[in-house]
C-alpha cells in the first residue's frame, strides 16, 4: 500500500529516532522526490548529513527548509550552525541578525552569537584606550602593523561567500564557460580546501572537453571531503569518459555508500557495468534507479538496451516505452526501441521509431544506419542505400555503416561499388573481419576466386571461429576445384554453427557428390558426374489421407500472425516471404523439428514420398505451415535462393517445392485458392490431402478468400 506523505515522514522520524539511519534517509528522500521542496523532509535529510559531517550537503537542505517556512525556529538555528562549521562566518552573522527580526528566541541565538569570531561580531564603539598613541617609534608602529595582519590572517575567510558561489553557478548554468572557469579558478586559489570551486571546476573541464583537467579537479574535490556523495558521483562521470572503467565503478559505490538513496549513481554505475560486460549486475542497478525515482527516464531507456542485450526483448520493449512515456523527446530511447522492434521482427514498427529518433536528432548517425539496415530487411533497397549514405555523412568513420551499405549494394547487385564500401570498412577497421568476408562474397560473385579466397582467408585469420568466412571459403574451393579443401572448410563451419541449413546442406552435397564421383571413377567413367533423374512430370499430383488429429496438432502450434512474421516472413534462406494478409502461420520454418508424434509421422511420410518422386535422398531445407484466412495469399515467386543461383555450384537444378493440403478451406467464392504455375501457365484447384511437388524455380501463387480456412504443410527440399 503507498504511504502519503505524512505517513511516510512520520515513518523517516521513528526511524531517524531509532538509530535507523538508512531508513530514515530512504523515506526523507522519498518525499522529496514528491515535494522536492517539503519543509520538514529537507530539514530532517539535513540533520542526517550534518550528522555525517557533510555539512555541505546539510546546509543546501537546511536552506530550502528554511525558505520553505520560516516559522519554524528550529530551521534557522540548524542552518545558521551548519554555516558556522562550515566558517561562513560573514553569511551566518546575516541568517543571525534575520532570525533575530524573525523573533527566534534570543537566548538560543546567542549560543550560536558566541561561537562566531570577534569581526563578525557587532562592532562596539571604540573607547579611548583603544585610540593609537603619537609616541609610538616606527618601529612601534611597524611592529603593531605586523601584528594587525598576522590576526588578520587568522581570521581569513577559509570558504567563498554566497554571492561569489551563486555568480560562480550561474556562469555555469548558462554555459559561460570561460567566465566560470576564471572565478573558479580564482576561487580554488583562494580557498583551496573548500571542495565547491572545484567541483565546479571540474564540472567546466568536462564541458569544454578538457577530460584529463576534469580528472585532476575531481579527484581534487574528493580529496578535500570524502564524505560528498556527488563529489564521488561527478568523479566516476569523469573516470567513465575516460574508460577507466573499474575506478568508475568504485567511485559510484562510495557515492551509494554515502547516499544509498541517490538514484542518479545506481543508474551510472549500471551503465558502467553493462560497459564492463555485467549485465545482470547492471540490470539490478537500473532496477534499482527506478525504485528510488520511477520517473528516471534514462535509467528506463538504460534498462530497456541492458533487457535487449539479454535477449528479454518483450521486457525491453516496456522499458522503453516508459521511458519514451516520461521523456517523448527522448531519441536515444526511440532509437534503441528501434533496435528492439527489429530484433522482434516488427520492422515497419522499428521503421516509424528510427524515424522518430532523426526527427528528434537530425544528426543521429546510428539511427540512419539502424533504419537503412531495416529498410533492407523489407526489401526497400534504394531506400536502405540513401539511409546508409547520410549515416556515412555524418559519421564518415563508422566501419559499420559502410559495411552495411556494401551489404545493401550486394544485394541490388552493383558489386564493384559493394566492393568499394567493404574496402573502405577495412580501412577503417582492418581488424574488421566480417568485411573482410563479406568483400569475399562480392569478390566471388565477380569471378575474381583467388582475390576472394585471401579475403575468407584474411577474415579466418581474424577469427577462428568465424562459420560463415570458412563457409565461403569452401565454395570458393570447390569452384575453383579444390575439392578435398573445399570439404575441409565446409566441414569447419559445420562444426563450429550445426544447426545452420546452410553449412549442413553444403556438407552433405559435397559428401555425395564426392560419394559419386568414386564410384563413377570405378566403373571408368570419369567423364561428368551422373545426371540427377527429376521429376516425372511437374508439378507432380499425389494424395495422402489427412489425420484429423494433424489439423488440430497444428492450430495447437505455436504460431504467429502472419503480417508480423519474423524480418515480415523472410524464410531461413533469408528469402523475401511471398505471403501475405490474414492468416497465421509457423514461427520458423522447422516444424519437421516438432517432436510431437503425429508430425513425426507427417514428416516421415511426405520424407519417404518426395524420396520416391526423385528417385534419390534429399534433404530437407525449410519445413513449415500456413493457415490462410480471407484476405491471405501468394503473390508471385519461386523459391530459389542466392544460393541456388550460383552456377559454379549448380544447386537450384537439384531443389524442389512440396505443398500439401490439409483443408483447402471454401471453394465457393470468388477467390478459391487456385495454385496458378506461370510458364507455362497452368491452374490447380487443389483438394483435401492433395500434395504437389514442383521444381523450386518455377513460378507460381495463389489468393484465397474463403470464409473457412485454409491449411497446408510446405517443405523446400534438395535431391541429393
Amino acid at each position: 500500500m503507498e504511504l502519503t506523505i505524512d505517513q511516510a515522514l512520520q515513518k523517516g522520524i521513528e526511524a531517524h529516532k531509532a538509530g535507523q539511519i538508512q531508513e530514515a534517509d530512504k523515506f526523507y528522500t522519498a518525499i522529496l522526490q514528491s515535494q522536492p521542496k517539503h519543509p520538514d523532509a529537507n530539514h530532517n535529510l539535513g540533520v542526517l548529513a550534518a550528522s555525517a559531517n557533510k555539512v555541505g550537503a546539510a546546509l543546501l537542505l537546511f536552506k530550502t527548509a528554511l525558505e520553505a517556512n520560516p516559522k519554524i525556529e528550529q530551521f534557522w538555528l540548524s542552518y545558521i550552525d551548519a554555516l558556522i562549521k562550515e566558517k561562513q562566518f560573514d553569511n551566518a552573522k546575516q541568517v543571525l541578525d534575520q532570525a533575530k527580526r524573525q523573533g527566534v528566541a534570543r537566548e538560543k541565538l546567542n549560543v550560536l552569537e558566541t561561537q562566531l569570531p570577534l569581526t563578525a561580531q557587532v562592532n562596539e564603539p571604540k573607547s579611548s584606550a583603544h585610540k593609537k598613541s603619537l609616541e609610538f617609534s616606527e618601529k612601534r608602529k611597524k611592529l603593531t602593523e605586523q601584528k594587525k595582519q598576522k590576526k588578520a590572517k587568522k581570521i581569513k575567510a577559509t570558504s567563498p561567500s554566497e554571492v561569489e558561489v551563486n555568480n560562480l553557478l550561474h556562469q555555469f548554468q548558462t554555459a559561460r564557460y570561460g567566465d566560470a572557469e576564471k572565478l573558479a579558478l580564482s576561487l580554488t586559489e583562494r580557498f583551496p580546501h573548500h571542495n565547491f570551486s572545484w567541483k565546479v571546476l571540474a564540472e567546466i573541464f568536462k564541458k569544454v572537453g578538457r577530460t584529463p583537467k576534469a580528472l585532476v579537479a575531481g579527484q581534487k574535490a574528493v580529496e578535500i571531503d570524502s564524505q560528498d556523495p556527488a563529489a564521488h558521483f561527478n568523479l566516476g562521470i569523469t573516470l567513465q569518459e575516460l574508460g577507466r572503467l573499474d575506478e568508475a565503478e568504485a567511485s559510484y559505490t562510495q557515492a551509494i555508500a554515502l547516499r544509498p538513496g541517490y538514484a542518479e549513481a545506481h543508474g551510472n554505475l549500471g551503465v558502467t557495468l553493462k560497459e564492463l560486460g555485467r549485465l545482470n549486475e547492471a540490470d539490478v542497478c537500473y532496477e534499482q534507479a527506478i525504485k528510488l525515482k520511477p520517473d528516471y527516464a534514462e535509467a528506463h531507456s538504460n534498462l530497456g538496451v541492458t533487457l535487449q542485450e539479454l535477449g528479454r526483448l518483450e521486457e525491453a520493449e516496456i522499458s522503453l516505452r516508459r521511458a519514451i512515456a516520461l521523456k517523448p523527446d527522448h531519441a536515444e530511447a526511440h532509437g534503441n526501441l528501434g533496435v528492439t522492434l527489429q530484433e522482434l521482427g516488427r520492422l515497419e514498427e522499428a521503421k516509424i521509431s528510427y524515424t522518430q529518433a532523426i526527427v528528434l536528432q537530425p544528426d543521429y548517425a546510428e539511427a540512419y544506419s539502424n533504419l537503412g539496415n531495416t529498410l533492407q530487411e523489407l526489401g526497400r533497397l534504394e531506400e536502405a542505400e540513401v539511409s546508409l549514405r547520410q549515416a556515412i555523412a555524418l559519421k564518415p568513420d563508422l566501419a559499420e555503416v559502410h559495411n552495411n551499405l556494401g551489404n545493401a549494394l550486394q544485394e541490388l547487385g552493383r558489386l564493384d561499388k559493394a566492393k568499394i564500401s567493404y574496402t573502405q570498412a577495412i580501412v577503417l577497421k582492418p581488424d574488421y573481419a566480417e568485411a573482410h568476408s563479406n568483400l569475399g562474397n562480392t569478390l566471388q560473385e565477380l569471378g575474381r576466386l583467388k582475390e576472394a579466397e585471401a579475403s575468407y582467408t584474411q577474415a579466418i585469420a581474424l577469427k577462428p571461429d568465424f562459420a560463415l568466412a570458412h563457409y565461403g571459403l569452401g565454395k570458393v574451393l570447390y569452384i575453383k576445384g579444390n575439392e578435398d579443401l573445399a570439404l575441409k572448410s565446409i566441414v569447419k563451419a559445420n562444426d563450429i554453427e550445426p544447426q545452420s541449413k546452410d553449412y549442413e546442406l553444403m556438407l552433405s552435397v559435397l559428401e555425395v557428390r564426392k560419394s559419386r564421383k568414386s564410384n563413377e571413377s570405378v566403373i571408368n567413367d570419369t567423364s561428368k558426374l551422373s545426371a540427377l533423374r527429376g521429376l516425372i512430370s511437374s508439378p507432380l499430383i499425389l494424395n495422402r489421407v489427412v489425420e484429423p488429429e494433424l489439423i488440430a496438432s497444428l492450430y495447437g502450434s505455436n504460431s504467429i500472425q502472419l503480417d508480423k512474421t519474423k524480418r515480415v516472413g523472410l524464410l531461413a534462406s533469408g528469402k523475401t516471404d511471398a505471403r501475405y494478409g490474414n492468416g497465421i502461420v509457423s514461427p520458423d520454418f522447422n516444424l519437421f523439428g516438432d517432436s510431437r508424434s503425429i508430425i513425426q509421422k507427417v514428416a516421415k511420410d511426405l520424407t519417404k514420398i518426395m524420396m520416391e518422386a526423385l528417385k534419390s535422398e534429399i534433404y530437407v531445407y525449410d519445413s513449415f505451415f500456413n493457415i490462410l484466412r480471407a484476405g491471405g495469399g501468394l503473390t508471385p515467386h519461386n523459391h530459389l535462393i542466392n544460393l541456388d543461383k550460383n552456377i559454379a555450384l549448380d544447386l537450384g537444378k537439384q531443389k524442389y517445392s512440396l505443398v500439401y493440403y490439409l483443408s483447402v478451406g471454401d471453394q465457393n467464392c470468388r477467390e478459391p485458392g487456385i495454385l496458378k504455375f506461370y510458364e507455362p501457365g497452368e491452374d490447380i484447384l487443389p483438394c483435401e490431402g492433395m500434395i504437389a511437388i514442383f521444381s523450386a524455380s518455377r513460378m507460381h501463387s495463389s489468393i484465397y478468400g474463403g470464409k473457412k480456412d485454409r491449411i497446408m504443410i510446405g517443405v523446400n527440399f534438395y535431391s541429393l
